[in-house]
């Protein structure tokens, strides 16, 4: 149900699918979309969340079959879609590929037949994805495979590619497929499909990012970003997107990461950190 001229970032009406939801910015995310109305909001995630959500779907964002359940689960008439989980580096990586870009994948198209127009996929990306563009004949490949199999074999066959940095490869595919998928989304089922893409987040997974990332870049990066996000300044972005608001938004990956993108790309930060 679109919201009134009067209040464009409303999501009174408004049937939600939020991952992630149990912790960090998704956490997050659930107090702010109850603050904006929602009051049919569904956490797929696989701890039961905190927060008040309406309804808990457990759910392994990396288990095809389960993603099928949960969209049963789900049933129709979405108006919008988070697909906010997501894993670090430290893990096999396949099963980073599997989380941050098939499942992903998966529960957007197995929602989108059903979700009302004017809706939205919004999807937690990551400006550790910013280099899509020297791997973009690669990544087109990968998604240009429709089977959850096949899609894993490819990804088995090209280790050499994704296995120094599986967390940086998941999060350039996930932008790209944000572009890719949007033209689909927007023209069959006028569904506008967007990303978010953070920099560094003071969340759980924080841990994780500085085993794989190193304590080094993650502090450099912190600093020349002029501090760490928080989990609520990134879920008010994702709701934002979310939002009738954004209404002309549509296969945009918008970063936010105070301005550290802008700065690094027109030389305005200092490496001696990383010396």
């Amino acid at each position: 149900m679109p919201a009134s001229s009067s209040n464009l970032f409303s999501y009174e009406g408004k049937k939600v699918v939020l991952t992630g939801g149990a912790s960090g910015v998704g956490a997050a995310a659930v107090e702010i979309l109850a603050a904006a109305g929602c009051t049919d909001l569904i956490v797929l995630d696989r701890n039961e969340p905190t927060g008040p959500a309406t309804a808990y779907v457990a759910a392994d964002l990396s288990d095809p079959d389960a993603i099928d359940d949960a969209c049963e689960a789900i049933g129709g008439g979405v108006d919008v879609l988070f697909n906010n989980a997501g894993v670090a580096g430290v893990h096999p990586s396949d099963f980073v590929l599997r989380v941050n870009y098939l499942g992903l994948r998966r529960l957007s198209e197995g929602l989108l037949p059903t979700m009302n127009r004017g809706g939205a996929v919004v999807n937690t990306a990551s400006v550790a994805g910013q280099g899509w563009p020297k791997h973009l004949a690669e990544i087109s490949e990968l998604i240009a495979i429709d089977g959850w199999d096949d899609a894993g074999a490819w990804i088995a066959d090209h280790g050499e590619l994704i296995d120094p940095a599986p967390y940086e490869f998941s999060k350039e595919v996930a932008q790209v497929w944000t572009m890719h998928g949007s033209r689909r989304s927007y023209l069959e089922y006028g569904v506008r499909t967007n990303s978010v893409c953070p920099g560094v987040i003071d969340t759980p997974l924080l841990h994780d990012f500085r085993r794989h990332m190193t304590e080094k870049i993650i502090d450099w990066m912190v600093d020349q970003s002029a501090g760490i996000l928080t989990p609520v300044e990134i879920a008010r972005t994702l709701v934002m997107l979310g939002s009738d608001a954004s209404a002309a938004m549509n296969g945009h990956n918008m970063i936010a990461d105070h301005g550290f993108s802008a700065w690094f790309a027109t030389n305005q930060v200092d490496f001696a950190g990383l010396a």
